[in-house]
């Protein structure tokens, strides 16, 4: 029987709202609201605030900050789908007239263009979009302050760039293209380029006395997709499910599970951040999660995904600084994923199976390092390695009786099987490395050949090698 999502316990809404006020508290923000997503419906809402008899709710708007940038992508991964861009095109070809022209579309998205972090001042937060009228002022006369492609450095007024890109090919302001193709399809109403009431006011806290300063709202122009979005908690569950799935009158899922793979693939396996397209990528209690943070003058965002646990959380503030409003949203997934865990799908068996793919299952061997191949849904492969170290990868199948691989090395790759003249199963190549039934065997498979003498217990070097 599958399991109906239910409502989270109390001892969990109690410890959810707990993590809450410590955070309202310590962090010193005149109010701070939190949800939680599960399953893909909000199970859980709080608020804390400087009134007792005022307390926030969750159609209360707040400004998003940077994660308004995950909007921005979306908009231009949705463009790429349709063949009106590749994310390989340079700026030129779709944007001319910019000082960033060569740099390419996936560069921008990913914070490996190189551009520099910010703009040339005065601080656009807190400033008139109007001192900026043209893509030129966010640039300023040397935008670019590392190699193309180099390395990972964080740039706003790449985001700006986008923005125009989407406006220059949809022919409308990006504001406008993002309210009629991703926020009205998600039922997002109350995410708006300017508040609209109710909405929280912004304040600096200060450092060291507990009084505030209200912060200026200013609208940014140009700069505006790289911050400028309002929206609430309500809304912004709504955007952690769609995020976590998909959606095809959106973003097909398979286009949003690629905004969260890393833009760069790390090298360590310990990574403890990264990015991926449009998407923050890090580690907390050993969970991977996905999402973005957010911050203007005056506020504070979250929304962060735990894939494994199926459980988003949302968290806003409306605070300059002092609070961290990304560990409160990890805590929330936490809380909930360690007092609820999540109940796996039952087990099942795939149905009708092909026979020669069945056959593939089971040891094989790349030299002497053992893996093993199962046989999963959809004609999927996966090659886990047996020792203490190796390459394991999942693999898709192609309609052509290949298969390609979708992570780790062999990410991209292609696997084939060789087969003999009867038919059966000779060996496996994955990008020219051959897998064998066994340890070098059969001898005809392995590039390079084997010892004619095969496995033996002789200590002593063949007459070739001394």
């Amino acid at each position: 029987m599958d399991v109906v999502p239910q409502a989270l316990l109390p001892t969990t809404r109690r410890a959810l709202l707990h993590r809450l006020a410590v955070g309202q508290a310590e962090g010193r923000t005149p109010s701070l609201v939190g949800a939680v997503v599960r399953d893909g419906r909000t199970v859980w809402t709080g608020a804390r605030g400087m009134f007792d008899d005022h307390q926030p709710t969750d159609d209360v708007q707040y400004r998003i900050g940077s994660l308004t940038k995950s909007f921005v992508a979306v908009l231009v991964l949705r463009l790429r789908d349709e063949g009106l861009l590749d994310l390989a095109d340079p700026l030129e070809r779709h944007l001319p007239g910019t000082p960033a022209g060569a740099l390419a579309v996936h560069q921008l998205l990913a914070h490996t263009s190189g551009l520099a972090a910010e703009t040339p001042g005065p601080w656009w937060e807190r400033t008139p979009g109007e001192l900026r009228p043209d893509l030129v002022d966010v640039l300023g006369e040397q935008p670019v302050r590392h190699p193309a492609g180099r390395r990972f450095h964080y740039s706003n007024p790449g985001y700006a760039l986008l923005g125009a890109l989407v406006a220059r090919l949809r022919g409308a302001p990006w504001g406008e293209v993002l309210r009629r193709e991703v926020l009205e399809p998600l039922g997002m109403t109350r995410t708006t380029l300017l508040p609209q009431a109710p909405h929280a006011g912004g304040f600096a806290v200060h450092p060291w006395a507990d009084v505030m300063l209200p912060e200026p709202l200013e609208d940014t122009g140009v700069m505006a997709p790289a911050g400028q979005l309002w929206s609430t908690a309500a809304d912004l569950c709504r955007w952690a499910a769609f995020l976590a799935t998909g959606d095809d009158k959106v973003l097909a899922p398979a286009t949003a599970a690629e905004m969260r793979r890393p833009a760069t693939e790390p090298n360590d396996r310990e990574w403890t951040a990264g990015y991926g397209l449009g998407l923050q990528l890090i580690r907390r209690d050993g969970r991977l999660l996905y999402g973005h943070g957010g911050s203007m003058p005056g506020f504070l965002a979250s929304v962060w995904v735990s894939e494994a646990d199926d459980v988003a959380a949302v968290t806003l503030a409306n605070v300059t600084s002092g609070m961290n409003t990304t560990a409160i949203a990890a805590d929330l997934i936490r809380i909930v994923a360690e007092h609820e865990p999540r109940i796996p799908e039952p087990w099942r068996p795939l149905g009708d199976v092909d026979q020669e793919l069945l056959a593939l299952t089971g040891p094989w061997y790349w030299g002497a390092a053992p893996f093993t191949l199962r046989l999963r849904a959809d004609r999927a492969l996966e090659l886990t390695a047996l020792g203490a170290v190796g390459r394991s990868s999942r693999f898709s199948a192609e309609p052509d009786g290949t298969w390609t691989g979708l992570d780790g090395y062999y990410t991209g790759e292609r696997l084939r099987v060789v087969r003999n003249a009867d038919g059966t199963a000779s060996h496996l190549d994955i990008g020219s490395f051959v897998l064998t039934r066994q340890p070098y065997e059969p001898a005809t498979a392995v590039p390079g050949g084997v010892d004619p003498r095969g496995w033996h217990a002789d200590h002593r070097y063949p007459e070739r090698l001394r």
